[in-house]
């Protein structure tokens, strides 16, 4: 199989006082336009699951409680995966474009993950209005807007 490289372009942090996107210099240009979009995707890495194990786990016991006894790693939002990508959408605090960082308002991300690559979010291209889910997720929100108040404790087993 082709292997291929990535490059990181900038970092997550989160500190006591928010969260935010650092890029590299280099890529600060690449903010131009970004004005006016609340939402970005961000494609990340979950570097602390990139190792052996995590990498060849293929099929977890039931990570929520009303899943499946046993699903494949595809069914899950799991860090542990064949390649560690994470797909987040963040709502935009506020974006420097002088120093290339991003203030956004949460990530589910460690301190330091690696950034490697920012999408604006357009409801045209992004946006499904009526997705379809298995019956043991249906009850969950169906936003990120609601799932700030739904008590997520009650749906995982870990």
């Amino acid at each position: 199989m082709k292997q291929f490289q990535l490059k990181q372009i900038g970092k997550i942090n989160v500190k006591e006082d928010g969260m935010f996107i650092e890029l590299d210099p280099a890529y600060i240009p690449a903010l131009k336009a970004l004005d006016g979009f609340s939402h970005l995707n961000i494609l990340w890495w979950f570097s602390d699951f990139d190792d052996e194990r995590s990498r060849n786990t293929l099929e977890v016991p039931q990570p929520y409680k009303k899943a499946p006894s046993v699903m494949g790693i595809f069914a899950t939002r799991s860090p542990i995966r064949p390649n560690p990508l994470a797909l987040s959408t963040v709502q935009v605090i506020d974006i420097d474009y002088l120093t290339g960082i991003i203030q956004i308002a949460y990530i589910e991300a460690y301190d330091g993950s690696p950034v490697l690559d920012i999408k604006p979010y357009t409801p045209s291209l992004d946006r499904i209005e009526n997705p379809g889910v298995p019956e043991w997720c249906r009850h969950w929100p169906k936003s990120v807007e609601q799932s700030g108040g739904f008590d997520w404790s009650k749906e995982f087993n870990f």
